[in-house]
C-alpha cells in the first residue's frame, strides 16, 4: 500500500489552520516524516516517489508550516526533479506546491544561506513560467491549477507586479461553480481572500474568533428529461493497433455528469469497463477498456470535448450537453 503522504499533509495543513493545541498533532508530524522516507525508499528503482512529486511536495510544505526542519537530501530530491522536468503531467500543480514549499523553507530560515539562494532562484523561474503559461481566458494550466499558481504569486509578492494575477483572479470568479469539493474549495478560498498556504505558518491564533456557523444547503433541483452523449475512447500510444477503440451514443438523464455517462455506458454494453482512483479533488480516471494509465509509463487519460478542447473539470463535475462528443484519450506527458 502506498504511503498516505498527500492525505496526511493536507490534514496537517488544515489542522494548523484551525489553531489546535500543540500536543495532539505532534505524533502526526512524526508519521508524516516517516511517510516521506517510505515514499522515496520504496521507489528508488523508478526514480520518483511511490505516490507523486505533488504529494511529496505537500509533505515538505506541511512540515515547514509546522516549523519542522527537512533534511537537505529531501529538498535536493525535489530540486533535481524540478530541474529535469520529471514532475508528471499535472506540472503546474506540482511546481506550485514545490514553489510554496521552497518559499516556506526560505522564509522560515530552515535551510542554509546557499540552499536558500538556490530555492529562491528556482521559485523565481517557476513563477515566470507560470505567468507565461496563462491562456487567453486568464486560466493558468486548467481551472484547478489556477489557484495554485496564484498562491505562488501571493507567496512571492508577484501579485503586485504581474498583470496575469488580475486576469487569473477574474477567471476564477467566472468559474467558481467548478470548485464543488472540500479539497478544491480549500485551494481557492485562501486566494480569494489574498492568502496562500504559507500564511498558515505565521497566523496568530489568539486573534481567531469562532465564527464558523452551519450553512443550510438546499438540495439541487432535478433537471427533467434525458440527453444523448457520444462517447469516444482513443489510444494515442504507438503500441495501440487502433487509434479509436470505442465510439457509441450513450443515453443518460439530463443532469448526468461524465462519470454518470461512463456508468451508463457499462450498463448499455457490459464489455465497456473503466476504473477510477479516489483523490482529494474527486475520482480520477485510471483505466478504460482494460488500458491503465500508469505514472511510470508517463501516460494518463486525457478528457476532451470534440474536437480537441481539454475539460477543465473532473469526471464527477463535468456535465456534458445533449449531443456533445466526449473523448477519453490515453496520452503521454
Amino acid at each position: 500500500e502506498r504511503p498516505q503522504t498527500g492525505r496526511l499533509a493536507l490534514y496537517l495543513l488544515g489542522l494548523r489552520a484551525t489553531c489546535p493545541p500543540p500536543k495532539p498533532h505532534r505524533a502526526l508530524v512524526t508519521w508524516l516524516k516517516y511517510y516521506l522516507e517510505e515514499d522515496w525508499r520504496g521507489s528508488r528503482q523508478h526514480g520518483h516517489p511511490l505516490t507523486s512529486y505533488y504529494q511529496y511536495g505537500l509533505g515538505v510544505l506541511a512540515l515547514c508550516v509546522h516549523h519542522k526542519r527537512v533534511r537537505e537530501e529531501v529538498i535536493r530530491r525535489l530540486l533535481e526533479a524540478q530541474h529535469h522536468g520529471r514532475l508528471g503531467h499535472s506540472t503546474i500543480d506540482t511546481e506550485a506546491v514545490l514553489a510554496l514549499a521552497f518559499t516556506c523553507l526560505e522564509h522560515r530560515r530552515l535551510v542554509g544561506a546557499a540552499l536558500a539562494a538556490e530555492l529562491r532562484a528556482t521559485v523565481h523561474r517557476v513563477s515566470r513560467s507560470m505567468a507565461q503559461a496563462q491562456g487567453p481566458k486568464g486560466i493558468i494550466g486548467n481551472i484547478y491549477s489556477t489557484p495554485w499558481a496564484l498562491q505562488v504569486f501571493l507567496a512571492t509578492g508577484m501579485c503586485h507586479t504581474e498583470p496575469v494575477f488580475g486576469q487569473a483572479m477574474a477567471a476564477l470568479l467566472e468559474n467558481l461553480d467548478a470548485f464543488g469539493t472540500a479539497a478544491t474549495m480549500a485551494q481557492v478560498l485562501p486566494v480569494l481572500h489574498g492568502h496562500s498556504y504559507l500564511d498558515i505558518a505565521s497566523m496568530s491564533c489568539q486573534e481567531e474568533s469562532d465564527t464558523l456557523t452551519p450553512l443550510d444547503m438546499e438540495p439541487p433541483t432535478e433537471v427533467p428529461g434525458n440527453k444523448t452523449v457520444r462517447l469516444v475512447v482513443e489510444c494515442a500510444q504507438p503500441w495501440c493497433f487502433d487509434l479509436q477503440l470505442y465510439d457509441r451514443q450513450v443515453s443518460t438523464p439530463a443532469a448526468a455528469s461524465l462519470l454518470d455517462v461512463l456508468w451508463a455506458a457499462t450498463a448499455q454494453e457490459p464489455h465497456f469497463m473503466f476504473d477510477t482512483q479516489d483523490t482529494p479533488q474527486g475520482p480520477y480516471l485510471t483505466q478504460v477498456l482494460g488500458l491503465e494509465a500508469r505514472q511510470e509509463k508517463r501516460n494518463y487519460w486525457q478528457l476532451l470535448t470534440a474536437p480537441s478542447t481539454p475539460l477543465l473539470t473532473g469526471i464527477a463535475d463535468y456535465i456534458p450537453r445533449d449531443g456533445e462528443t466526449l473523448i477519453l484519450r490515453l496520452s503521454e506527458w
